[in-house]
């Protein structure tokens, strides 16, 4: 059997990527990415806990801020598309009706839309589409790029951790112990289900749709505890049905195009399992390893899959994206980004060519945000691949 390969050339090896400068206005802003190299010591990663701030990477007895490593696989370097200061921004997803990408910042309790009002300026490989200038203070040459754009936003009363498409005005978002249905034109809202808290002790996390609509959807102790959380299916009747006990900390999960294969996350295992998927049912049954993370490559934490049914994963503490061979567990791409933690990736825009990259931040106080002003911001890249539509909710995909 052939094995699916990543579908664009070898590109060159990138180097850390550091700090990034930006001028934002309401709907138009400009970008000013700056990179460099940086020279950092040997770090390690505190497992076990789940913040930002205390899985950051940092030197034991000196806080020297620490960049990914050269990479001997092709890489880019993301540019920043959308400043903020998100605690932690997860579940990005683009929905095609509204042509924009959706994404939650959990601590933040708010829903982002952003919505594009120009496809195809992005790119990885800035010499294609930036401008090159020299401030008169500085001897630094700048990269400027201005990409149009209209931001909304909707806030909640708790941890908001999922959204996925229902229609062009309405979405499923899945709010720390139930899921909503809410009218992004209207702002009106619906509890479609309730998630066991176990006493108020976990939350929802990560989750997506199935080819058949339905909603899968994780959970996760508040204090990481292993073992605590749970994976849902959301079926038509609103009764949540359990799928897997015993997870720590339930995140990014996608299924293959031929509809026969999950792959989930469980991020303290620094694994993607394969589970054997009957798209009629509902049902799995594990198979195996999938991808083993390097420990040095940090967390598995979101994934999208591409058309080529490669994997591309968000790392936590791993400053970027990783794309695998789900068959061969082979690394084929990395995507660079200048802070810790990447918290989820989607492929999105007009061709489902552009991939989108939240962040974590921690809180506006942490040495995490200190060091890394740009943590908890929305990034994009264009690899070189497309990705896939997004499921919808209860409906036939």
């Amino acid at each position: 059997m052939t094995t699916p390969q990543l579908s664009h050339p070898m590109r060159r090896t990138i180097p850390s990527p550091a700090a990034v400068a930006i001028t934002l206005s309401w709907t138009v802003f400009t970008l000013t990415p700056s990179f460099a190299v940086a020279e950092t010591p040997e770090t390690t990663v505190r497992p076990g806990k789940t913040s930002p701030e205390a899985m950051y990477r940092e030197t034991p007895g000196v806080h020297t801020p620490a960049g990914p490593p050269a990479t001997t696989v092709p890489a880019d370097t993301a540019q920043l598309l959308f400043r903020a200061a998100a605690s932690t921004g997860e579940g990005a997803i683009w929905h095609p009706g509204r042509r924009s990408l959706l994404w939650v910042d959990i601590e933040g309790k708010t829903l982002h839309e952003y919505v594009p009002t120009a496809f195809g300026k992005v790119s990885c490989d800035t010499g294609e589409l930036m401008s090159r200038t020299k401030p008169a203070d500085s001897d630094t040459l700048r990269t400027v790029m201005t990409v149009p754009s209209v931001t909304r936003r909707w806030t909640f009363d708790r941890m908001v951790s999922t959204v996925v498409p229902e229609t062009d005005s309405t979405v499923i978002v899945a709010v720390q112990n139930r899921v909503e249905r809410i009218d992004l034109n209207s702002d009106t809202r619906e509890v479609l289900a309730r998630i066991d808290d176990r006493n108020g002790s976990v939350r929802t996390n990560d989750g997506k749709c199935d080819p058949a609509g339905r909603l899968w959807l994780g959970t996760m102790a508040f204090a990481g505890t292993p073992g605590a959380g749970t994976l849902y299916c959301l079926d038509p009747t609103g009764i949540p049905a359990v799928k897997l006990d015993s997870v720590t900390i339930s995140n990014g999960i996608v299924w293959s195009a031929d509809r026969r294969t999950m792959y989930y996350v469980d991020t303290p295992t620094r694994r993607v399992s394969r589970y054997r998927y009957d798209d009629s049912t509902g049902a799995i049954a594990y198979e195996g390893i999938a991808v083993q993370i390097p420990e040095e490559m940090g967390f598995p934490d979101g994934m999208t899959i591409d058309r080529c049914g490669n994997l591309w994963i968000a790392l936590w503490g791993g400053y970027g994206v990783g794309c695998w061979n789900p068959h061969s567990g082979e690394l084929l791409h990395r995507i660079f980004v200048p802070c810790p933690n990447a918290a989820s990736c989607a492929f999105g825009g007009e061709n489902l060519d552009t991939l989108y990259i939240t962040t974590a931040g921690g809180t506006p106080d942490s040495r995490l945000r200190q060091d890394y002003p740009l943590s908890g911001s929305l990034f994009v890249c264009k690899p070189g691949v497309y990705g896939v539509k997004a499921c919808f909710f209860y409906k036939k995909n």
